[in-house]
């Protein structure tokens, strides 16, 4: 449930979208994902937002080569005077990953970033771990932010973490099927449940803090946010949200702190926070949960995998209905 409280003056967040250029389980084309580009920058100017987005360079290949039209959508970006980072060239997991193999794969994240941002007077400044994976041991953590800071990059924390990658699944697999009817649902529920998460941290970082933090959500470049940024943002307003830049909301003091965390679950930074001071699991408890109906949409369990299934078939059915029309 959403507490309506009255908007808390000053309040302040920052936005930040992961796996750029895009990220889709269904559409995986150049003119899609351009469009949804362009949409979802669309949203974002309309609201004057100064995000960064964290790119994997592995999500510019085609058929194992840089495909410059998917290189312009970085430019896209970067047009519309926002910032871009690394996010690990494919997404590899830290948890699962040798770190010889990880940092390798940190700095081969960089090259197409470093001429992007070269080109405009801009330096590569910020990096996020995948899965917000950031060690299960501090040996290994601390090694990996020398690498970085080497590199001249700040880790990008996470306050506010959505779970949007679930929506944009159930939105895409009911796009794909021709249920716009499910579509709509999942996306009229996005913005409540996000509003639900922001009134959740709110609490969190005043009972943890004593004020309320600067907060750094994280997003997806996908179809969800392309769809619902726009009315995300409007909610984020009515909150009494300014939208400023990731440096400015880590010049909140609360980020000074070391991050000592170094356990299995990648959780946002109000939660480590809280567990490096020694607070106990239920100081935790309340946080909002992806509904089971979005996560059985977007492909999870037994039933999510009959979605799969049935997502399958239609697109086999659409291929034989294509090499038909064109014999």
């Amino acid at each position: 449930m959403i507490v309506r409280a009255l908007p808390a003056a000053g309040r302040e967040v920052a936005v930040t979208f992961d796996d750029l250029p895009v990220v889709s389980v269904t559409r995986w084309d150049v003119a899609s994902h351009r469009a949804i580009t362009t949409r979802l920058l669309y949203a974002i100017a309309a609201h004057a937002v100064p995000a960064v987005g964290f790119v994997n360079e592995e999500n510019l290949l085609a058929d194992g080569v840089t495909d410059p039209a998917r290189v312009d959508m970085l430019r896209q970006w970067l047009d519309a005077g926002l910032e871009l980072a690394n996010h690990t060239f494919a997404h590899l997991d830290l948890h699962e990953t040798p770190i010889e193999r990880f940092e390798a794969d940190v700095v081969r994240g960089e090259p197409v970033l470093r001429e992007l941002l070269r080109a405009r007077g801009m330096a590569l400044r910020y990096f996020r771990h995948p899965y917000l994976h950031t060690g299960t041991d501090l040996a290994t953590k601390r090694r990996l932010e020398a690498l970085l800071a080497a590199r001249g990059c700040s880790i990008a924390p996470v306050t506010v973490d959505v779970e949007d990658y679930l929506f944009a699944q159930a939105y895409d697999r009911a796009v794909e099927l021709g249920r716009h009817g499910m579509a709509r649902q999942v996306a009229e529920a996005f913005v409540s449940h996000v509003e639900s998460k922001f009134a959740y941290h709110e609490d969190l970082s005043r009972r943890l803090l004593g004020y309320e933090v600067r907060q750094v959500l994280l997003l997806h470049a996908n179809s969800i946010n392309a769809e619902r940024f726009d009315a995300l943002a409007h909610m984020l307003e009515r909150r009494g949200y300014t939208f400023v830049t990731l440096e400015r909301a880590l010049a909140d003091g609360a980020y000074a702190a070391a991050d000592d965390y170094a356990r299995p679950d990648g959780i946002g930074w109000l939660q480590r926070w809280a567990l490096n001071r020694g607070r106990p699991e239920h100081f935790l408890d309340g946080e909002p949960v992806t509904p089971r109906w979005v996560r059985v949409r977007a492909g999870e369990g037994w039933e999510g995998r009959i979605v799969r299934w049935m997502a399958r078939m239609h697109r086999a059915r659409r291929r034989i209905m294509g090499m038909k029309a064109a014999a």
